[in-house]
């Protein structure tokens, strides 16, 4: 079973409660605002901080242009 596309609409980023952008190549959810990587395992997103990868603005841009 692969992660409901669905859930985006209800999940937010636990630090500012904004939007997640979902990647599902890298199996992630990002958070813009707080610079935050938050990882999906095994089709469940782990919405923890302390489980969320912090990324400077350089690596952000990456991230978000390697999914166009």
């Amino acid at each position: 079973m692969a992660f409901d596309k669905k859930l985006l609409d209800i999940v937010a980023c636990p630090v500012c409660k904004g939007k997640l952008i979902y990647q599902p190549k890298q199996a992630q959810l990002i958070c813009k605002f707080d610079r935050l990587v938050y990882p999906i395992k095994e089709n469940i997103p782990v919405l923890l901080e302390t489980e969320a990868k912090h990324v400077d603005s350089e690596e952000l841009e990456k991230l978000l242009k390697s999914e166009s």
